[in-house]
This record gives C-alpha cells, sequence and structure tokens, in this order.
C-alpha cells in the first residue's frame, strides 16, 4: 500500500461513536498498516471538557472491542501519538482558536476535516472553519448522511457548506461503495469481458437488493421519528448500489466519469405516480417479536417513539429504469430493522433457460444467479446447475466463489479506511457528487410526499420476520420471490 501525504484529519465529533466504532479504528489499522507517517496528525474535536489523556483512555477502552485482534499495546501507542484533542463547541467561534492554533502548525498540509455531527452543524461548523481562515487550498471536508430530509433541505446543507468549501473539496461519503464486494463488482464488470454481453434485459430477469438489520433504533428513537428507512438507507445506500448495478460502462476510471454513469441511472428511474406509490411500494413498521435469542419490543415501544407513529422500519419498492439495457426488468429494493439476519446483498437473477432439454424436473427449477454479499460476510457466488453424481440426469444448484480469497492473502479494507485513505489523497470516485444527491431525493419525494398525505398506516410485521407480507407480494405479481435461501 503506497504511504499517505502527511495529513491533518480533523474528527468533529470526536467523541461520538461513529468516531470510536469505525473512524478511529479505520485510521489505527492505517497506522499498523504502515501508510500514516509519524508526522500526520488526528485532532478530535468535541464539547466534552477533557484532557488528551483522558481522551485517549475513552479512545482506546471504546476501539479495542472494535480492533479485536488487530489491536496491539505497541501499535495503539504509535497510534495514539498522533491524536490530539481539543474541547470545540461546534455553534460557538471563539472556541475555534485552538484548533486554528494547532492547524496553523502546518499551513500547507492536506487538511481533511470530518463531520461526525448532525447535519444541522454543517453550517455552522463550515461558517467558523471559512471565517477562520482554516480552510485551504488543499483542505477536503467529509459529510455523513442524511445530508436533510428531502430535496429543499438537503439543498440547503450543500448550499451553506459550498460557501466555504469547492465542489471538488466535498466528500459526501456512502461507505457501502467502499466495500469489498462493491468494487469486486466494478472489477467483475468492467474488468472482463465475459458478463457485459449478459448485463442487460434480453438475460436479466430482475435485480433484487436487500440491506437488512436486526437491531431496532437502539435508543434513537427521536431521530429515526423524523427519519425513517426510506430517508436513512433506501435513499443513498440502496439507490448507490442500484446505480453500481445498472451503470453503463464509464470512459474511464476519473471520478467524474464514474459518477456521470451514476447520474445517467437516477435520472432515468421511472417516476412515482400516486398510483405507483400504492402499488410498488410497502411501508412497514414492527411489533413485538424475537431477535436472536430474545424477545424485543414493538417499535412504538421504543424511547422517543410516539405511541401512535407512523414512521416505517421497513421499506420495499419495485424500481424501474427507463433505458435500453434495463427496459422491462424490476429492480426491488428492500430494507427494514428487526429483521431475522444482518444481511447487505445484491442478487443478480438471470432469466431461465429457453427450453429446459433434462425437463423441468430434472432442471430443479432453478435459474443462474449472482450474488454480491456485503454483510455479515463478504462474497461473490455465481450459482450455476450441474449434474448431481449418479445414472440420472438431475441438476443440482452449485456455485463458483469469485470472492478470490484464496488467490488473495492481504488483509481486505474496512470500508471507511479505503474512503478516508481516498479522502486524504483527494480522490472523489466513490463520493457522491451533489447532482446525484438531489437526483436521488428527487426520485423518492414523490413516495414521501404520499405517504405523508395518506391516512394508511405501515402495515405491521413481526419482529424477526423479513417484513409484511405485502413485502412477497410486490414481488409475486411479477411470478418471483425475494432470495431468502443462501
Amino acid at each position: 500500500m503506497k504511504p499517505l501525504p502527511d495529513f491533518d484529519m480533523v474528527l468533529f465529533g470526536g467523541t461520538g461513536d461513529l468516531a470510536m466504532r469505525k473512524l478511529l479504528p479505520a485510521l489505527y489499522q492505517q497506522v499498523k498498516a504502515g501508510t500514516v507517517s509519524p508526522a500526520s496528525r488526528i485532532l478530535a474535536a468535541a464539547r466534552r471538557k477533557l484532557s488528551r489523556a483522558e481522551f485517549l483512555d475513552l479512545a482506546e477502552a471504546s476501539c479495542k472491542p472494535f480492533l479485536g485482534e488487530a489491536y496491539d499495546a505497541a501499535t495503539w501507542k504509535a497510534f495514539a501519538e498522533r491524536v490530539s484533542y481539543f474541547s470545540v463547541d461546534a455553534q460557538d467561534a471563539a472556541s475555534y482558536a485552538v484548533l486554528g492554533e494547532a492547524l496553523g502548525q502546518h499551513p500547507d498540509r492536506v487538511r481533511v476535516f470530518y463531520y461526525s455531527t448532525a447535519p444541522e452543524f454543517f453550517a455552522a461548523i463550515s461558517a467558523h472553519l471559512g471565517n477562520a481562515g482554516l480552510i485551504t487550498a488543499r483542505s477536503r471536508v467529509v459529510v455523513e448522511k442524511p445530508l436533510g430530509h428531502d430535496l429543499e433541505s438537503s439543498r440547503e446543507i450543500n448550499d451553506a457548506v459550498g460557501q466555504h468549501f469547492a465542489e471538488r473539496q466535498i466528500f459526501r461519503i456512502d461507505h457501502y461503495l467502499g466495500k469489498e464486494p462493491v468494487q469486486n463488482l466494478l472489477a467483475l464488470r468492467f474488468g472482463n469481458v465475459l458478463f457485459e454481453p449478459l448485463w442487460r434485459r434480453e438475460w436479466v430477469q430482475d435485480v433484487q437488493i436487500t440491506v437488512a438489520e436486526q437491531l431496532g433504533v437502539e435508543g434513537r428513537g427521536d431521530f429515526y421519528e423524523h427519519t425513517g428507512a426510506l430517508r436513512d438507507m433506501l435513499q443513498n445506500h440502496l439507490l448507490q448500489l442500484l446505480c453500481i448495478v445498472a451503470m453503463e460502462p464509464p470512459t474511464g476510471s476519473d471520478p467524474d466519469a464514474v459518477r456521470d454513469e451514476k447520474l445517467k441511472v437516477l435520472r432515468s428511474l421511472k417516476p412515482f405516480t400516486p398510483m405507483d406509490v400504492a402499488t410498488k411500494t410497502v411501508r412497514g413498521q414492527y411489533k413485538a417479536g424475537a431477535v436472536g435469542s430474545g424477545p424485543v419490543s414493538a417499535y412504538v415501544e421504543e424511547p422517543g417513539v410516539a405511541p401512535d407513529s407512523r414512521t416505517e422500519t421497513f421499506v420495499a419498492v419495485k424500481a424501474e429504469i427507463d433505458t435500453w439495457r434495463w427496459a422491462g426488468v424490476p429492480f426491488f429494493l428492500r430494507t427494514g430493522k428487526r429483521m431475522p439476519d444482518k444481511l447487505a446483498e445484491i442478487v443478480i437473477n438471470f432469466r431461465p433457460v429457453p427450453h429446459p432439454i433434462f425437463g423441468e424436473a430434472a432442471h430443479g427449477g432453478r435459474a443462474n444467479r449472482l450474488i454480491i454479499r456485503m454483510q455479515p460476510d463478504e462474497s461473490m457466488r455465481l450459482y450455476l446447475v450441474a449434474k448431481q453424481p449418479g445414472d440420472a440426469m438431475t441438476l443440482q444448484p452449485v456455485n463458483l466463489n469469485l470472492d478470490f480469497a484464496e488467490s488473495f492473502r492481504a488483509r481486505r479494507l474496512e470500508a471507511y479506511e479505503r474512503l478516508l485513505m481516498d479522502a486524504i489523497r483527494g480522490k472523489l470516485t466513490l463520493f457522491v457528487r451533489r447532482d446525484e444527491q438531489e437526483a436521488a431525493w428527487r426520485w423518492v419525494e414523490p413516495i414521501l410526499e404520499n405517504w405523508a398525505s395518506s391516512e394508511e398506516r405501515p402495515k405491521y410485521y413481526t419482529a424477526g420476520s423479513w417484513g409484511p407480507a405485502a413485502s412477497s407480494a410486490l414481488l409475486s405479481r411479477d411470478g418471483l420471490a425475494w432470495n431468502e435461501e443462501d
């Protein structure tokens, strides 16, 4: 791995959950890998009044469980030498003085400002950084979702950040784009000639994208009540995965060539009419049930949730892309909380053979499919049929592991590791451009508006199930079913 340039990374929200679970462990791993120079610095900033020693004790205790076997005392010591802590109130201009003093020691260095805070603070942080003269030509800002709750609020946040950072300096992160299987899908599609002739309506029957969580709202009821599954997951993560599957081959690997093609997909999504919302979307809400080894309460019993809440914890959508490549191919997207398993996968179902010469019984009724799984494990498998040993011509599904785990022994990068390194290097390919984000909001807004004006409540599903029955019916009307076998 190539060494990173010397950098200063400022983590706003440095004592928060994201910093402790993902960002600091990702930076630790890169220190361990030898890509982070001793001169580079990590400046954690948060409101809490902590000394540097107190923050490092908190960080070590919090990060250690997420590092697992990667943790060792010597590497942590080397990592900690690069870490400082500053008490900064995001909305108080005066508190940025200590940050400015520290950054002023290296004015020509790459600076990455990571906004690991609530989006309502993005405008204030950007303004205070800009007014303090802390944004240089070599600065970048990384912003986390959700950027707004609709198109208008998204534009307001982007405008506020854009007053101080140029578009080329803004890195809108979607960590699913940094996952290894998604990278492998790009390599599979655009690095090989084998799949390109099949990657179209003539040979693909349907595409399914699922992101399922076992967890509930985990004490974030106040936040989730104003967000819901459509805004929280589908508008960003699932649509970005859809773009990777459906995009045309870009002219090159430069960031705008890739992002131009993703934008074309988003603009080609068939808009929803009120009738489409009624027949091609499903919203659900979990009721009490059991997940894993124990019982769990209903969503409306979670702290911060209104007893009569109509907020969706599950969404399923049938999307259609109006292009020559994909016309008539349904893309089914679903996401939900309190599902039986933690699962994120893309399933490409190919069409059945036009004439089963061995008979339906011998064939087993299974068509070819490609499954790209991002969690709980990371893998890519191509399912074919082959003859079962014996004297009868009976075909059984078999799979080819396309993950290349035996070929590449190097440690896999976590998504945040890859994306943080790309931000430091100024590589925008795996980050979302503003026009992409606005196109995604534009597509989901008719759904949001229709649900808001409807008297119909979300359809209930038992916690620990795969969602309401209407989700299965969404596919069964096309003679299809969700992949739930692997």
